[in-house]
């Protein structure tokens, strides 16, 4: 394993590569390899997207060596994957891969899996100049507390096991963060988290209770986070989410966020 590397700032909301780069530090994976621009994670027992390798940039030659290079690239990476025992997973984001890679790990008989949407908004935009609608109250600490991964793990499902190994990926985060909790009297009715990385903060974990949505509680909790971002010297958030998640997507838009670009998965199996 070795130490992820930190990018400049992004200049704008084209900066795709800084941003997932960003995104990688907030879900950090158990292993990481760097090679060149291409960052191989390997995240055992957690959710298949963390371990998904970034093939940034280009495989290391240009000009007529371009496609031995980016076929050596491939190999490289399918040999990290294989000594890990896991199938290859690579993230394709257009403008931040190299060229010809979707199309060569298709003619490798890989097959391409969801369909996800990079979003941005500047932290005014969706920042709450009110207190929170109605009932609900929200709290933001550094740290999750049970509470937070109750919450997280009654939405996203799993066991006792799936939360303490993502509770062991948090521990992981070396950046700022802030758990927000909204609740409704004493229930927890909503959660997310936040990490500031060189003027943007990222937003993860989003989880409504399903007896709590429609009552404004996710809603507040971005704007919890916003506002911690701004506090903490980022004034720019961004976000992933699956296209199909037509609840999220609405909830996004209407807080500010727009898209940077879409991306998809290439796996081996």
């Amino acid at each position: 394993m070795c130490a992820v590397p930190v990018p400049e700032a992004a200049d704008s909301l084209g900066s795709v590569r800084a941003l997932q780069e960003r995104a990688a530090r907030a879900q950090p994976a158990e292993r990481i390899e760097v090679v060149g621009d291409w960052w191989l994670r390997h995240a055992p027992g957690r959710a298949w997207w963390l371990g998904a390798a970034l093939p940034h940039g280009d495989a290391g030659a240009g000009g007529s060596e371009e496609a031995a290079a980016l076929e050596r690239g491939i190999d490289r990476a399918e040999r990290f994957y294989a000594g890990h025992g896991a199938p290859a997973l690579f993230q394709i984001t257009p403008g931040a891969c190299p060229d010809g890679l979707d199309g060569a790990l298709a003619g490798r008989g890989y097959r391409r899996l969801g369909s996800l949407s990079l979003q941005a908004a500047p932290a005014s935009a969706v920042r709450s100049p009110a207190a929170p609608p109605g009932p609900v109250r929200v709290a933001v600490e550094d740290r999750p507390t049970g509470a937070w991964l109750d919450a997280w793990r009654t939405v996203h499902g799993g066991t006792a096991e799936d939360a303490d190994r993502e509770a062991a990926v948090l521990a992981r985060v070396g950046h700022p963060s802030a758990y927000a909790r909204a609740r409704v009297g004493t229930a927890t009715a909503a959660v997310g988290r936040a990490v500031a990385d060189t003027g943007w903060a990222g937003v993860f974990g989003m989880a409504t209770l399903p007896t709590a949505r429609g009552n404004g509680a996710a809603r507040t909790v971005l704007a919890a986070l916003a506002d911690w971002a701004a506090a903490h010297g980022a004034d720019r958030l961004y976000l992933q989410v699956e296209r199909s998640n037509d609840p999220a997507v609405r909830l996004y838009r209407r807080a500010g966020f727009t898209e940077v670009c879409g991306y998809h998965y290439r796996t081996a199996v």
